[in-house]
């Protein structure tokens, strides 16, 4: 294996990265602080032909392979063990075509870096709310954020993929070749290759009317039946996630707010400004709210809106479920959770995922929930690791507790390590075809580090 090594290194332009290097620790930290695994080797690529001879070393090593692009998974699966972690954190291309408005992205970019890359051709693309979050690992699970109502899922934005398979080989991914490996891309993870680059459209949106509003607990029951019809009524323009959380004891929210177990929801509006008074007039009506501060602002600024709250290294415990309506029973479970929000940082979200996202069915991508109306997330989140069981213990009792008003499966980027039954259902009837195609381009599963979908004999 020594020898291996240094035959890697003289093939490599990045950088490889052992145990016994100074820099070792820092490597190897991932978003999620409650995540402590110790890679074998990490490979910091520069270019595909790094992740190309990545690939081939793990492969004749037997070297199992976890792939990090922006470290954000709550199950730390861009870590493992003893094995080879193939981080393209360092692949930062990122090039904007203003005359087809169409982006080509290398994994190692966040969000934040292709927002402020769209922003000043008035375009963006349709993903996540934390600028952190690496395009990668949000784009392969399906993509949702403030631009789902209005843009779809990333994925619907979604190309081509250029992609170094289990073989070593350097493949794309479009509607005219290997179709079968793009539509399983659109949806299934990190099971079929790394993607070293994407091409997106992006679409026309840069500034909106958007912002938080908190209303007080004991209006909750009435604030998330009132949020429903609104969604359900609005047009795609109008997106807003709904939340259960305690206000940070921190400017810019007022101090007589500081530390209240609070609902809420963020919206974003990305109609005709003359408009957005007209549409947030019944909305500002309701309640009244306790806090408003929505109003003008940069796509790029709500995108980032969130990123100080929630730095790199705390304790998260992700669960998730798809919900197809907030049902009385469904609320009240949300209601006695909602209103034991156990840290500042914990939360629950209900993000929409209807509008422009139902505009495929669940059969034309991977991605296998367009009949959803929301996907739910409940994570428990706190930067002391003493606090870890104690948010561990809400996730789980609030997840559990909502179950029989979930429609089985979850979003794959928000699941813990949850066994393969619950990744089947993730998937639901695209399982099958998944599995064929994991057999004919991973048919040894050597991307298995992930949300696994087995290969079929």
């Amino acid at each position: 294996m020594e020898t291996n090594i240094e035959d890697l290194k003289g093939q490599i332009k990045g950088r490889l990265i052992m145990p016994q290097d100074e820099d070792y620790d820092d490597a190897r930290e991932i978003y999620n602080g409650m995540i402590d695994k110790h890679p074998g080797i990490i490979l910091k690529c520069r270019d595909t032909s790094d992740v190309v001879h990545a690939v081939n070393f793990a492969r004749e090593n037997n070297l199992e392979i976890a792939i990090r692009s922006g470290g954000h998974h709550g199950a730390g699966l861009c870590l493992v063990d003893d094995g080879l972690v193939i981080d393209l954190s360092e692949m930062k291309k990122l090039e904007i075509d203003e005359v087809t408005k169409t982006a080509l992205i290398e994994p190692g970019n966040l969000l934040s870096d292709i927002d402020a890359a769209t922003y000043p051709y008035g375009l963006a693309l349709p993903s996540g709310i934390i600028g952190t979050t690496g395009i990668g690992g949000i784009t392969l699970g399906g993509g949702i954020g403030y631009l789902t109502r209005k843009g779809g899922l990333t994925i619907d934005n979604l190309v081509e993929c250029e992609v170094v398979l289990a073989n070593g080989e350097k493949v794309r991914a479009n509607e005219q070749q290997n179709q079968d490996l793009f539509w399983a891309l659109r949806g299934g993870g990190g099971n079929f290759g790394v993607v070293v680059s994407f091409k997106f459209k992006l679409i026309e949106i840069k500034d909106v009317y958007a912002g938080p509003m908190f209303w007080p607990l004991e209006k909750a029951d009435a604030a998330l039946k009132f949020y429903d019809k609104t969604i359900k009524n609005a047009t795609n323009d109008l997106y807003g996630f709904f939340a259960f959380l305690i206000v940070p004891a921190a400017e810019p929210f007022p101090e007589n707010l500081w530390n209240k177990n609070v609902c809420g929801v963020v919206w974003n509006y990305t109609g005709p400004r003359e408009k957005a008074e007209e549409i947030f007039k019944p909305i500002r009506e309701f309640g009244p709210p306790i806090l408003d501060f929505v109003g003008d602002i940069p796509m790029k600024n709500l995108n980032g809106m969130f990123d100080g709250l929630y730095p790199p290294g705390y304790q998260w415990y992700w669960r998730a479920h798809y919900i197809k309506e907030l049902s009385d029973a469904a609320i009240k479970v949300n209601l006695e959770f909602g209103s034991k929000v156990p840290t500042m940082h914990s939360t629950t979200h209900l993000y929409p995922v209807d509008g422009a996202a139902q505009n495929f069915k669940n059969n034309e991508t991977a991605w296998a929930n367009r009949d959803a109306r929301w996907v739910q997330v409940i994570v428990g989140v706190d930067p002391d690791p003493d606090n870890s069981d104690k948010i561990t213990h809400w996730c789980k009792s609030y997840f559990e507790a909502l179950k029989p008003y979930a429609m089985g499966g979850a979003y794959v980027n928000m699941m813990m390590e949850e066994g393969q039954e619950r990744v089947k259902a993730a998937y639901k009837d695209n399982y099958e075809r998944l599995t064929k195609i994991k057999a004919k381009y991973d048919p040894q599963n050597l991307f298995h580090i992930n949300q696994n979908i087995e290969p079929c004999e």
